[in-house]
């Protein structure tokens, strides 16, 4: 009987160890330690520009972009972009199918209980974007009760065009593709980030034909990454070195931002 105890309380010690053995590995590989160890950030986008486009070679630039592999740099990685669905940007962080998301997302009650979020860095507002020729009968709330608007899945734009009493809307997959629907007529209006109109609309542009009339609201950029991940607190570290050397404000200037939007970093 002494015999048969001994060993089923060496079954459990041995079950423990393992348990607790498995615990500790679990703990020990930080967000910083695997992405270290597999030596490449993989960074969620969508295109958007100013903040990820492509330019004439293919490669992905912006003021996000550049400030992703910046950021990849000081860790000692590579940095990839991947293209997703917005709408399931949550999920591909906790898939590790990316390891960021940094695309100038707004910081919502949504994102910050999913993520783990950097400081803010940019201001930002949604704004409605109609053809040039009717914009002077848009610019009231009211006013635009009537309109079919195009919006980016999962976006902040969705959320504040779904808080308009009576608007009608269809989702797509990014801000260019409502932008496109509203030179078509497929809809009235947009609405997008208000960096993003600021670079792609009017003169020069490929959507010369449309204007922004009034903001919905105000809100702030940050960066995404997984719940606990101990990358925020060095993005946060790089951010303030990015501000005070002057990286921000080149970036901004570089892709045509108005150096306003930047939130100084403390």
């Amino acid at each position: 009987m002494k015999k048969i105890l001994c060993l089923i309380l060496a079954v459990m010690m041995v079950i423990a160890c393992f348990a607790g053995c498995q615990s500790e590995g679990t703990k020990a590989e930080s967000d910083y330690e695997y992405v270290k160890n597999k030596g490449t950030l993989i960074v969620g986008i969508t295109d958007f520009a100013p903040m990820d486009y492509t330019d004439d070679n293919g490669e992905w630039i912006g003021f996000d972009a550049d400030l992703a592999k910046a950021f990849a740099k000081e860790l000692g990685v590579d940095v990839k972009f991947q293209l997703i669905d917005w709408n399931s940007k949550e999920m591909e962080l906790d898939g590790k199918t990316i390891d960021v998301v940094w695309n100038g997302m707004t910081l919502t009650d949504a994102v910050k209980n999913k993520m783990s979020t950097s400081n803010p860095y940019c201001n930002n507002q949604q704004v409605v974007v109609v053809k040039k020729e009717v914009a002077e009968n848009y610019k009231t709330l009211e006013s635009l009760k009537t309109l079919k608007f195009a919006v980016e899945e999962g976006s902040a734009g969705q959320e504040q065009v779904a808080a308009i009493d009576g608007a009608k809307y269809v989702t797509v997959l990014d801000q260019a593709t409502a932008l496109t629907e509203v030179v078509s007529g497929t809809a009235d209006a947009a609405v997008i980030d208000l960096l993003m109109a600021s670079a792609m609309l009017g003169e020069g542009t490929g959507f010369e034909g449309l204007t922004y009339t009034i903001g919905l609201n105000d809100e702030e950029y940050g960066v995404g990454f997984r719940k606990g991940s101990d990358l925020t607190a060095k993005l946060n570290e790089f951010f303030k070195k990015a501000y005070a050397d002057g990286t921000m404000e080149e970036l901004a200037n570089l892709y045509n931002i108005d150096t306003a939007v930047i939130i100084p970093q403390k």
